[in-house]
C-alpha cells in the first residue's frame, strides 16, 4: 500500500510559512543552499517544481512520489509565481471547497479529503508526498504515514504551523537522520 508523506521544511519551533504565508523557500528562516539542494536532487527529486527541475536538467518520473497533494494557500504561492501546476511531472490534486480549476491536469478535491487519501492510497503506484499546508496536513493526520522534516536551525516566534488544527495526538518514531553542513537536519519518523 502506498504511503502518505508529509515532506516539509519547518522551523525548530515547528513553522512551515511566516504569518503572512507565501513561498519560504530561500527566505531567511528557510535559507536553499547547494547542500539542500543537492540532498533534494539525491533523495527527492520529483520535489522540486518544474521550472527548477528544467534549469537542472532533471527529467523522468519521481522516485519516491508520483502524486502531490496540497491545500488552496499552498497551491496559490505558485498561482501567484504564475504557474498554475508547479509539479507537472506528477499527479497533483489540490484541496479546496472554494478554489476554481486553474490547469486541466490538477484535480481540484472538493469532497472529505481524508476519504479521498484513502482511495489514493489504495491505487497501485508511488508514495503520496503531502506538500502542505499546516491545515490539510491536520485534516490528514490519521493516514499520514512518515514525516520527513527539513528542520532548520531557525526560530521565527510565528506562523503557519506545521500542523494547524487542535489538540490531537499521534505517535511517530524516529527512523533516519542526515545533517547537513548548512546546520539542516532531515529527519524521518514513521508511525509508531
Amino acid at each position: 500500500m502506498r504511503k502518505l508523506v508529509y515532506y516539509v521544511a519547518t522551523t525548530l519551533d515547528g513553522y512551515i510559512a511566516s504569518p503572512e504565508g507565501g513561498d519560504p523557500s530561500g527566505a531567511e528562516f528557510f535559507p536553499l543552499g547547494a547542500d539542500l539542494i543537492e540532498f533534494m536532487v539525491g533523495n527527492y527529486p520529483e520535489t522540486l517544481p518544474g521550472p527548477a527541475r528544467d534549469a537542472m536538467g532533471i527529467s523522468g518520473p519521481g522516485t519516491v512520489f508520483d502524486t502531490a497533494l496540497e491545500g488552496r494557500s499552498s497551491y496559490e504561492v505558485g498561482l501567484a509565481a504564475g504557474t498554475t501546476d508547479a509539479y507537472p511531472h506528477l499527479r497533483h490534486l489540490v484541496f479546496s471547497t472554494t478554489l476554481a480549476s486553474q490547469d486541466p491536469a490538477v484535480e481540484i478535491v472538493r469532497g472529505d479529503a481524508l476519504d479521498r487519501v484513502r482511495q489514493l492510497k489504495a491505487e497501485a503506484g508511488k508514495d503520496l508526498w503531502l506538500v502542505g499546508g499546516g491545515k490539510l496536513a491536520h485534516s490528514l493526520l490519521p493516514e499520514i504515514d512518515r514525516l520527513v522534516l527539513k528542520q532548520n536551525p531557525s526560530i521565527i516566534g510565528s506562523g503557519i504551523p506545521l500542523f494547524d488544527g487542535p489538540f490531537n495526538v499521534q505517535m511517530f518514531r524516529p527512523v533516519d537522520q542526515v545533517m547537513l553542513d548548512s546546520g539542516i537536519r532531515v529527519l524521518t519518523y514513521d508511525r509508531a
